[in-house]
């Protein structure tokens, strides 16, 4: 059975942003096997921020970066439940994700990965 060797977050350029003020960021989260195949585990997330000023005078790669690990997960606690069970239900979630595609992992060892984040061509082009 192939491992899970790291975690990788591609956030790119959504086309939502209608002028320089705005930016609207898709997030992909994939674990990374050993063979180097790609395994999608989130495909739905996102976000989008405006500013009174061109995006590129208040936002950076290292901005994005953040906000894309934190929009994969684990989400904020929900009402009575602590940060742990928050945390402990995402990496759970996202093992029986793979769980489902054939890769046996414990959520410990998803949790304690390497996340990377790589930003798309146009992303990077529009925030340079």
């Amino acid at each position: 059975m192939t491992a899970v060797t790291r975690l990788v977050t591609y956030a790119d350029l959504d086309n939502a942003a209608t002028d320089a003020r705005q930016l609207s960021v898709t997030a992909r989260l994939e674990a990374v096997l050993a063979d180097g195949r790609g395994l999608v585990l989130l495909d739905d997330r996102g976000w989008s921020s405006s500013g009174g000023a061109d995006v590129r005078a208040w936002i950076s790669a290292e901005d994005v970066e953040t906000t894309a690990r934190m929009v994969v997960g684990p989400d904020e606690p929900g009402e009575g439940e602590t940060p742990e069970q928050a945390a402990s239900g995402h990496w759970g979630s996202l093992a029986r994700i793979l769980g489902r595609q054939g890769v046996d992992v414990d959520a410990h060892e998803l949790e304690r990965l390497p996340h990377d984040v790589v930003l798309g061509e146009r992303l990077r082009a529009r925030i340079a």
